[in-house]
């Protein structure tokens, strides 16, 4: 029976995962593409989860049309932060451009409390909670579904950024961006829909995260811990996101069926400290090197 357990704490383990990865493709979107971490990444999310709540109870829209609407939100938010609060710090050191997303995190989160309050909301079901059994492992329906919801998104990105016009442009842009201008190319346009593309992953991580579990402002601190994956992966590494969050659930779910759920916050960070001590730019992140 032991196997059993293990092999049921690493599918839901690594099925867990696959949401951390689209938490974690958010941050590295903005990084490959602006050179800056985006603290607010998890206002981003509960934001996007707040705007498709308040489409379906509030206006009283359809699901699908609430998902469109909180999309269309989050994509007009993500377009004014890129434009009046991260444009204007072009050249500043990296450190001021840090706490200004800081300080747009607490912003944010202080806007969502005071218009729906702190209390737990009950989101609209996005995805079917009916368990899946597979002989003698049950994998929870929310949890499998999540995974392949996320794999879709993941996947339709990478083909987008690497096929695509636009997207050959952004990659070019978030490349070399003296050399994308010389070319012709829009980097602040690309900057833009860096940041679109971004807080659009993280409004549909987030409508995932609260509709599995419940609605709160409480919400945003879930991207705090996905830092673990995109720091493992490599700040600028959409493959190494994917593998770090396959790896960090996996962790996280057998740490919890063998020690306890304390150890959920200690053993899977432990093993990423260890990797980053011989890796530390993470398993597939670009290393800087500088020629003096």
């Amino acid at each position: 029976m032991d196997w059993i357990i293990f092999l049921e704490f690493s599918l839901i383990g690594i099925l867990s995962g696959g949401l951390m990865a689209l938490v974690a493709l958010g941050f590295v979107l903005i990084y490959k593409g602006t050179r800056v971490i985006n603290f607010a990444m998890g206002e981003f999310m509960m934001l996007g989860a707040y705007l498709v709540y308040a489409a379906h109870r509030t206006l009283e829209l359809p699901l699908w049309l609430s998902v469109a609407f909180g999309l269309l939100g989050i994509s007009i938010v993500a377009l004014m932060v890129e434009r009046f609060v991260l444009r204007p710090l072009a050249g500043q050191s990296v450190v001021a451009v840090l706490m200004v997303t800081i300080g747009l995190a607490a912003f944010m989160h202080g806007a969502v409390d005071a218009i729906w309050g702190g209390r737990n909301l009950e989101m609209p079901q996005l995805l079917p909670r009916k368990p899946l059994i597979f002989g003698d492992v049950m994998i929870p329906g929310s949890i499998f579904w999540s995974f392949w919801v996320a794999l879709a998104v993941i996947a339709v990105l990478s083909v987008y950024f690497r096929y695509s016009r636009t997207g050959i442009t952004m990659r070019a842009a978030a490349s070399d961006p003296i050399t994308a201008y010389a070319l012709g190319i829009d980097v602040r346009r690309t900057q833009q829909l860096t940041w679109v593309f971004a807080g659009c992953v993280g409004a549909v991580a987030g409508a995932i995260v609260a509709s599995i579990s419940s609605l709160s402002p409480a919400l945003s601190a879930t991207a705090l811990g996905v830092l673990a994956v995109v720091i493992l992966g490599g700040l600028d590494s959409v493959l190494g996101a994917i593998i770090a969050g396959l790896v960090v659930g996996w962790l996280e779910s057998i740490a919890v069926g063998y020690f306890g759920g304390k150890a959920r916050d200690l053993v899977p960070y432990l093993v990423v400290l260890a990797i980053l001590m011989v890796r530390p730019y993470g398993l597939l992140g670009t290393r800087d090197i500088e020629r003096l």
